[in-house]
């Protein structure tokens, strides 16, 4: 299951972020929310990499392909994986 990382991927867009930055909500509720949307773009793609639903994902699945990740990371360099950094 080959994939490939789009240059523009963004997990967070500047609308999203300035909706963020807009709610009333404090610090830690803006982060958290944050971090799910930002969340949420990664389960989709590794979802679309197993095929499957994002409610069909098991934990093994999303371990695995933080697995997979880290190891192109490793081995390709941080430009070549999904997750740059």
């Amino acid at each position: 299951m080959e994939f490939q990382q789009q240059p523009t991927t963004q997990f967070l867009t500047l609308e999203e972020s300035a909706k963020v930055d807009a709610a009333l909500l404090s610090a830690p509720e803006k982060f958290l929310t944050r971090l799910t949307i930002s969340s949420l773009r990664v389960l989709q793609q590794i979802a679309k990499e197993n095929n499957v639903p994002v409610e069909e994902l098991t934990a093994g699945q999303i371990i695995a392909w933080f697995e997979k990740d880290g190891k192109i990371r490793r081995e390709k360099g941080v430009e070549e994986a999904f997750l740059q950094w």
